[in-house]
C-alpha cells in the first residue's frame, strides 16, 4: 500500500446495470485498475450495501461468498450471472474489534452471499473476483449522524489495506422510473428534482457541511421525493465516516438512469484527490 485508501460510495442502481452498464458500469471498470496502480491492490473490502438490513450490524464471515438474486422481474439473462468470490472471515474480528472500541455492538456469522447491491458492481470493479469481501448488515432506522459514526469506527482499516465501501443510489424512488428494462436506461433526459439534489450534495460536500448534510431529509431539495425512504442513501454516510470529516467528500462519477436514477460515485478520505487524478488521467 502507498498510502490509505480512499473510502468509496457506489450507486448500483438497478440490477439491470449488470447487463445494460452503460456510463456507471464504464466508470465502475476503471476504479479497479485505478486503485490498484495508485494504492496497490486492496486486501479486502468491507461492503455495506443498502440491500443488507438488521436490527444490529451483522459481518458475513463466510469463507466464500455467491451472488444472492434479491429481486424479481427481471430478464432471465440476469440471473445467469455469477459472482463468486472468496470471503475474508480473518477480517471479521478486526472489524468486530473496531465497532466494539466505539461501543457498536455486532455480530459474526459464518453465512455467505453477496446482495445484488454489491454483486453488481464488483463485476465491474473487480471483474476476476479475487479480492476477498466481508459484507456487513447494518440498522436502516439509524439516522445519518450515527451511520457516520459506525462509519468512523471502521476508519483505520483504511491503513490496513482494507476497501470500505457502501453501496446504494444517490437518488432512489423507484416510482419515478417509467421502466427498468429499457435498452437505453440513459437516453431519458434527467428530471430537474433528480438534478437539483445531486447537485446540492455535491455543493454541501465540497463545503464539507457536515450539518446540512446531516440534516439532508429537511435541507436538500426534493429530499422525501428522491428519498421516500432512505436506507439507499445511508450507506454514502457511512463511507463517508470511514474517510473522516477533514478532507471534503468528492464526486468522482455523475450520471442518471432512467431519468431519476442518480448513479454518482463517491470518494472519501485524505487520498481521495489521488484516485480522482488518477481516474482523470486514464483514458
Amino acid at each position: 500500500m502507498n498510502t490509505a485508501l480512499p473510502t468509496l460510495f457506489v450507486s448500483h442502481g438497478s440490477p439491470m446495470t449488470a447487463l445494460n452498464p452503460g456510463a456507471a458500469g464504464e466508470a465502475w471498470s476503471r476504479l479497479g485498475p485505478a486503485i490498484d496502480a495508485t494504492f496497490g491492490r486492496p486486501k479486502a473490502i468491507l461492503a455495506v450495501s443498502a440491500h443488507s438490513l438488521t436490527r444490529q450490524p451483522v459481518l458475513f464471515a463466510a469463507e466464500r461468498h455467491e451472488a444472492i438474486y434479491d429481486f424479481g422481474g427481471f430478464p432471465d439473462a440476469l440471473f445467469q450471472l455469477r459472482y463468486d468470490a472468496p470471503g475474508a472471515p480473518t477480517l471479521a474480528p478486526r472489524v468486530k474489534q473496531l465497532l466494539a472500541a466505539a461501543g457498536i455492538t455486532s455480530q459474526v456469522v459464518a453465512d455467505g452471499g453477496l446482495d445484488h447491491g454489491i454483486w453488481t458492481p464488483l463485476r465491474s470493479i473487480y471483474p476476476q473476483a479475487d479480492v476477498p469481501v466481508l459484507p456487513l448488515a447494518w440498522v436502516s432506522t439509524q439516522k445519518p449522524a450515527e451511520q457516520y459514526a459506525l462509519g468512523a469506527a471502521l476508519a483505520p482499516l483504511a491503513s490496513e489495506g482494507v476497501l470500505v465501501i457502501g453501496t446504494g443510489s444517490i437518488t432512489h424512488n423507484l416510482r419515478l422510473l417509467s421502466r427498468f428494462t429499457d435498452d437505453s436506461p440513459s437516453a431519458q433526459p434527467e428530471r430537474e428534482d433528480s438534478r437539483a439534489f445531486r447537485d446540492w450534495f455535491v455543493a454541501r460536500s465540497a463545503a464539507r457541511d457536515w450539518d446540512a448534510l446531516f440534516a439532508y431529509r429537511t435541507q436538500a431539495p426534493h429530499a422525501a421525493l428522491m428519498h421516500p425512504t432512505d436506507e439507499h442513501l445511508l450507506p454514502w454516510y457511512v463511507a463517508a465516516g470511514a474517510g473522516g470529516r477533514h478532507a471534503s467528500p468528492l464526486r468522482v462519477h455523475d450520471s442518471n438512469l432512467y431519468g431519476a436514477l442518480g448513479m454518482d460515485v463517491y470518494a472519501f478520505g485524505a487520498s481521495a484527490p489521488r484516485l480522482a487524478a488518477a481516474l482523470q488521467s486514464q483514458p
